[in-house]
């Protein structure tokens, strides 16, 4: 599938680093480094600006080592690009950590999925059809 971007950003586009890859990663587009402080958020900008196709949308996910190592993560998570969307990729990232953390220009601080979706038609009912979980929320699927 081809889709149309537009790279203002200082760095090459995103791209699938394997071939069984399913993100591309992000880059922070930044004139100056940002710290982020504990329990600090920001939006970081990518320079990037994306038309999708109708049908389909674009995730933004943590990246997992960032998360692991540094405490850094997406704070709405997967935040989403709709295919209407045409400003620039944002990434609103938040610091979990005891630490500061410096947000350097060109840093891979995200990953970008493209996902086909659906568009539901509700139909309004009276009642729901019954299953073995019935209304057993959080988790009631586990091993008692």
């Amino acid at each position: 599938m081809n889709i149309k971007i537009i790279n203002k950003s200082q760095h090459e586009l995103p791209n699938y680093e394997t071939i069984a890859s399913a993100g591309m990663d992000l880059r922070a587009n930044i004139s100056d480094p940002i710290t982020l402080k504990t329990l600090e958020r920001t939006i970081v900008k990518t320079g990037l600006f994306i038309e999708l196709p109708i049908g389909y949308e674009a995730q933004v996910r943590p990246r997992s080592g960032l998360a692991a190592k540094k405490g850094i993560t997406v704070l709405n998570s997967p935040g989403t690009v709709d295919a209407d969307y045409r400003g620039e990729i944002g990434v609103i990232l938040v610091n979990l950590s005891n630490e500061d953390f410096v947000i350097e220009n060109g840093e891979r601080i995200a990953q970008l999925i493209i996902a086909k979706h659906e568009r539901a038609d509700w139909v309004e009912v009276q009642e729901l059809s019954e299953t073995s979980r019935s209304e057993g929320g959080f988790g009631s699927t586990g091993v008692k």
